[in-house]
């Protein structure tokens, strides 16, 4: 039996985390070995073929030139380690996939920035969080996303108030909400990177979704 690509997904330390264990079901399903790394659940010391930057929790504004008096939940133990952990994935050039503050923190990483609250920016997009697709995101027709989703045409869900606003270096946009916001990225100079501002996680049972998760264990083989 052929060995499964390994996975590391970071995320939170909470014992229960819908993103982990929604984000292990679509691994799993995809042919992969999906392996959590956290605050409280440490590197076994075993490489990985492939890296997920999971969803949470702002990221501390000090990480790049933010308000640092903004009223905003925090986790800096947990930027530390996933500032880590993509500084190790840009370095050893393995698959790189970034869920909504995951596509943020590689940003920043790279030297990007973020706006740090853009629901009054959004005037044709829903505010109200949720878990369903109820958002519209155009992909550009030449990307490797659109490719990756046989659609320039998603319909996504939203859990954030953060966005990118500066791009860092060796990224592209490669989606946008109906507001113009950046929905998508990729690099620009041939890394494997992929970065959604929408929890694909959640949506593994469409076929547009759960494509992003094989990319990532078709590349890592």
């Amino acid at each position: 039996m052929a060995r499964r690509p390994r996975v590391g997904v970071t995320g939170n330390a909470s014992r229960w985390s819908p993103s982990w264990w929604c984000t292990k079901m679509a691994l799993l399903l995809a042919g992969a070995e999906p392996v959590r790394l956290s605050v409280r659940h440490p590197w076994s010391g075993e490489a990985f073929d492939a890296l997920i930057i999971g969803g949470g929790d702002d990221i501390d504004p000090e990480h790049y030139g933010g308000d640092i008096n903004q009223k905003v939940k925090l986790d800096p133990e947990r930027d530390k380690l996933e500032i880590r952990w993509i500084e190790w994935a840009l370095e050893q050039r393995v698959p790189l996939l970034g869920i909504c503050r995951g596509a943020q923190l590689i940003n920043v990483v790279k030297g990007g920035t973020l706006y740090s609250d853009i629901r009054h920016m959004r005037k044709l997009t829903y505010n109200r969080p949720g878990l369903l697709p109820t958002k519209q995101v155009k992909l550009h027709s030449a990307s490797h996303l659109a490719s990756l989703c046989r659609k320039k045409h998603l319909r996504v869900n939203s859990l954030h108030h953060q966005a990118i606003k500066q791009l860092g270096i060796g990224l592209k946009v490669v989606g946008q909400d109906l507001d113009l916001l950046t929905q998508a990225v990729e690099s620009s100079e041939g890394e494997l990177i992929i970065g959604v501002q929408w929890h694909p996680e959640y949506l593994f049972y469409l076929p547009a979704q759960f494509a992003i998760f094989r990319w990532l264990k078709q590349a890592s083989e």
